[in-house]
């Protein structure tokens, strides 16, 4: 039995003999304190996944970015209100006509081997993103840069990327085309330095265990081995602003159910766990509920390129109508998870002109309700294009408590279609976003977490030649409302805003994804954990400042 079955057999039957130091006991060991702080600051937390990556350049899961968040430092961090604020760059310069930004570096930075941290670092981790041979899924965010683009796709070189290190700690961007959320897009870990050398020594390995990296933020990852299920963070003494770090380790612990992270919590080795939806209503009068509705979604993707009748759009709309994600929702999650009117969830936006929340405006009728009779006819009427009377597929999905309640849900929906059979594969999480990210599956849950509270940062998930669209829907409407939103209208907030919603309404009524749910993520959290800063728009947890309290 390994140390992770020996902590869950053991928290299971008697609560007893855990990996992680128990709360109390950790207050206990050192008496010695100061002020409002606890003598230990060490912070015990639970996961629901492992970590995939900690290289910036291919990370493409939110625990992977939580991670190089509280190991990394870029240009800017958010503050507790989604706000960015100066991290390494102490001042901005910005044109007139928004293309260009000059940014001053803080000196007398280090990364975690000793080395200066210098703006030629940003440089060569910009670069290595847009280089084709990387193959990040998200080099297109790094598009508004000029050449990235093209040096992407193979057309131009590496060396023609509009950056540039003026000198050590003057650092020069150059944009195609304005961008107003440029500054929350620089707090994001995918923009933040990388150190040549580190990548240089560790090749391929570079990110992919805690000892093939270096950090240059709060904290160091320790004893991550790639594929074990515990590791910590250890307060990095190297980092420029170590006096305003309080917490010296983070232990974490991945388990997919809550039942176990649940069980850790209340027998007091743990300082916070998600919760399910029973558990939820077990603790309504607790106080140290925390009800959370990040703009994190899940929703079903239909694999066209795996089954053709998903191309026909009766099948596709057939399929979404009968599924009633009210019930989903209070009846089978019961975790304060909201029905999804759309694709973008509520909190990503607001009409420049009346205030109107994108999720409202852009909602189409027939798309996302629950009509089973309607359903049932649209269906036929999609056989009968097809040639077929039945329709079999099987569901692919994440190992989470939630993620398989969704699609035992989701089986029993559909399969009151006539004609129609769902089977369902669950997979822990990590292989499950290699087998999306290849394609492979018929269909599958997806879930989205937004970097920014901007609507493109959902909408351009369907764009045809993106990195993220596996499902073999595309529309050239869809993508040319998108680039002028971006590139024609920057600058005019209401006519970008008029465009995001055309497209949004384009992929509603085209069924090229099928939105779920807004994903509630309920959590216990100890009341004398203190400062942890939640991001509901993107990166979610930041520790730097986190301290255990008295």
């Amino acid at each position: 039995m390994n140390k992770l079955q020996t902590l869950i057999t053991s928290i299971t039957i008697v609560g007893t003999s855990v990996f992680l130091t128990a709360c109390g006991n950790n207050q206990q060991a050192n008496k010695k304190s100061h002020g409002k702080y606890a003598g230990n600051q060490t912070l015990n937390w639970t996961e629901s996944s492992n970590i995939s990556t900690i290289d910036a350049s291919k990370a493409t899961d939110t625990l992977s970015f939580n991670v190089l968040l509280n190991t990394q430092e870029g240009l800017y961090r958010l503050d507790k209100n989604g706000k960015p604020q100066n991290a390494l760059a102490l001042k901005t310069d910005v044109s007139k006509n928004g293309k260009k930004y000059v940014f001053h570096l803080r000196k007398n930075v280090k990364w975690s081997n000793g080395q200066p941290v210098t703006a030629k670092d940003f440089v060569y981790s910009w670069q290595r993103t847009v280089n084709p041979k990387t193959a990040s899924q998200d080099a297109f965010y790094l598009y508004p840069i000029v050449n990235a683009s093209d040096i992407n796709a193979g057309k131009k070189p590496i060396s023609s990327l509009g950056v540039k290190a003026i000198d050590d700690y003057t650092l020069e961007l150059n944009l195609t085309h304005p961008v107003s959320y440029l500054n929350k897009l620089l707090a994001w870990p995918l923009f933040f330095p990388i150190n040549q050398s580190a990548v240089n020594k560790y090749g391929n390995k570079y990110g992919t265990q805690a000892k093939y990296t270096v950090s240059n933020g709060p904290f160091k990852l320790s004893g991550w081995t790639g594929t074990n299920k515990q590791w910590s963070f250890v307060k990095n003494n190297k980092y420029w602003d170590q006096k305003n770090v309080h917490l010296t380790k983070i232990n974490e612990i991945a388990t997919p159910s809550t039942t176990t992270s649940y069980n850790l919590y209340t027998a007091n080795k743990v300082d916070e766990t998600l919760l399910s939806g029973q558990q939820v209503k077990n603790n309504l009068k607790n106080k140290e509920l925390v009800q959370r509705l990040p703009t994190a979604t899940s929703r079903l993707d239909l694999n066209q390129n795996k089954i053709k009748a998903f191309k026909n759009l009766d099948i596709r709309k057939a399929i979404s109508l009968a599924i009633d994600r009210n019930a989903l929702t209070k009846d089978i999650l019961q975790d304060g998870s909201k029905p999804s009117k759309g694709f973008v969830p509520a909190g990503m936006g607001k009409n420049p002109k009346n205030n109107t929340s994108f999720d409202n405006e852009s909602y189409v009728k027939n798309t996302s309700e629950y009509n089973l009779k309607l359903a049932k006819t649209l269906l036929q009427k999609g056989y009968k294009n097809t040639g077929t009377n039945t329709l079999k597929f099987n569901i692919l999905t994440s190992d989470t408590d939630s993620s398989k309640s969704t699609v035992e849900y989701l089986q029993s929906a559909l399969q009151k279609l006539p004609g129609v059979s769902v089977s369902i594969t669950s997979v822990p999480f990590v292989q499950l976003i290699t087998r999306q990210n290849s394609g492979d599956y018929e269909a599958t849950t997806k879930s989205w977490q937004s970097v920014f509270a901007d609507p493109i940062n959902y909408l351009d998930v369907y764009e045809s030649n993106s990195s993220y669209n596996h499902s073999g829907w595309k529309n050239k409407t869809f993508d040319k409302l998108l680039v002028d939103a971006e590139n024609k209208y920057g600058n005019q907030p209401e006519k970008r805003w008029n465009n995001l919603i055309k497209a949004e309404q384009i992929l509603m009524n085209e069924q090229g994804t099928i939105p779920l749910y807004q994903v509630a993520k309920p959590q216990l959290l100890r009341a004398n954990v203190k400062d942890v800063v939640y991001n509901p728009a993107g990166v979610p947890y930041d520790w730097k400042n986190a301290y255990i309290s008295k």
